[in-house]
């Protein structure tokens, strides 16, 4: 899996990257630079580009002095902001409270992303939605399900990280499709009510956002799709539902 960099739509270019757990099994990773209404620039997440892919992103942002903001949507998506942003330290660098604890000297805005006033900043460009019914920071490292998801209406694109996965089948091995994280049973408020939030949200999702036609997934691939999302979106729910059930038997 080498980098590359993806022209998606119009002002928005989505960047395939390596990322290896336990430094073998090479899993990818992503950032999406979004061209501005100004004509300036916002990248999601981060992600340490090099050689063509960096010259690109150069090229585009007059070698990053047009990029306004860095903003890291994943709480434990971390490894590459330092990186980032000794690129373009010009960059106004936004993040999660995690974020800001892993690199407390890096000079994160005082404004979360997942705090909702923090969708204002960028409203000429991105919508955001913060998933519900789930824990946003988890207590336990390994469950990354949520992240704020970023919707870019001009060209069709939603950006998510972990939240949603789109799965590209490999020789045969299971069909396509676009699926939520498998994470999610452990993601959910130990608490009454929480699947109906969680399933609450995803249909204000489909409904807000269904006219979408492209994903760009952290991890896998990202998906073009010829038409809208929303039944793909539906689907991932019903596949859901069987953890959302048993979420809501144990907190009757």
């Amino acid at each position: 899996m080498s980098d590359k960099i993806i022209k998606i739509g119009d002002d928005f270019w989505n960047i395939r990257g390596s990322f290896r757990v336990g430094g073998v099994v090479n899993i990818g990773t992503h950032a999406s630079l979004i061209r501005r209404p100004s004509g300036r620039f916002v990248m999601l997440d981060s992600y340490a580009v090099s050689g063509d892919v960096k010259h690109q992103v150069d090229v585009l942002t007059n070698d990053g002095e047009m990029i306004d903001a860095i903003i890291n949507l994943h709480p434990f998506h971390t490894v590459h902001v330092p990186a980032m942003h000794a690129m373009y330290p010009n960059a106004k660098l936004y993040g999660t409270e995690r974020h800001k604890r892993r690199a407390p000297d890096l000079p994160f805005d005082s404004l979360a992303v997942d705090d909702p006033k923090f969708s204002d900043l960028f409203a000429d460009v991105l919508e955001f939605s913060l998933p519900r019914g789930v824990d946003f920071i988890s207590d336990n490292e390994n469950v990354h399900f949520s992240s704020v998801l970023a919707f870019h209406r001009a060209s069709g694109t939603i950006h998510v990280d972990d939240t949603l996965m789109y799965l590209r089948a490999a020789l045969g091995a299971f069909k396509s499709g676009v699926r939520f994280h498998p994470t999610l049973p452990l993601a959910l408020e130990k608490r009454r009510g929480a699947s109906d939030d969680l399933r609450d949200w995803a249909n204000d999702l489909i409904e807000e956002w269904g006219e979408a036609r492209n994903l760009c997934a952290a991890h896998n691939a990202a998906l073009r799709a010829r038409g809208a999302l929303a039944p793909r979106l539906e689907k991932a729910l019903r596949r859901a539902e069987i953890y959302l059930k048993a979420h809501e038997l144990r907190y009757r």
